[in-house]
């Protein structure tokens, strides 16, 4: 169900303030930034390993994330995971009883599929749900094979290298 860890997102009450933190003392760097009016939020993108920092500001202080910053200030907003089929992790979870935000994805403007499922199911943690478009899922699909055949030549060719070095100091060379 579950392949990664998309992101974690932080509310925070002005990116301007707080991006540098993340680029300066942590050395990220900010990807990308993104206004998304139907959630009235600006969303910094920080890439870490595989997985991102998403830092968001409230840009409409009748939406959910300027409520959540308002009662409960800065900090963890959500965790986000990847999965392979949303509309099945969905399903799954409903026959569980666990609480949904989202009963069926909403498209994000990248063409994502997202649902989130509610804290009270979770134990008070809001988790969101990402499927990719099969075009960007094709894309990680062959960056993934290529780090695999990089990651197989460089071991054949360390393999090569340490027997030549053996055979070497075997033979007194």
């Amino acid at each position: 169900m579950i392949k990664k860890i998309s992101h974690i997102a932080i509310v925070v009450p002005e990116l301007k303030d707080v991006v540098g933190f993340w680029v300066d003392a942590l050395g990220l760097d900010v990807a990308h930034t993104e206004h998304v009016p139907e959630q009235g939020v600006e969303v910094a993108f920080l890439p870490v390993g595989e997985s991102d920092i998403e830092l968001l500001q409230p840009t409409d202080t009748q939406s959910g994330v300027a409520r959540y910053l308002a009662k409960r200030g800065p900090g963890i907003h959500h965790i986000c995971f990847e999965v392979d089929d949303i509309e099945a992790t969905l399903a799954h979870l409903k026959e569980m009883n666990i609480p949904l935000i989202d009963e069926q994805p909403k498209y994000g403007s990248d063409g994502k599929k997202m649902a989130f499922i509610h804290p009270k199911g979770t134990h008070g943690v809001l988790v969101e749900l990402y499927e990719l478009p099969p075009a960007e899922m094709e894309q990680h699909q062959e960056a993934s094979d290529d780090l695999r055949r990089r990651l197989r030549d460089g071991r054949e060719v360390y393999t090569a290298g340490a027997k030549a070095f053996l055979s070497r100091i075997r033979h007194g060379r």
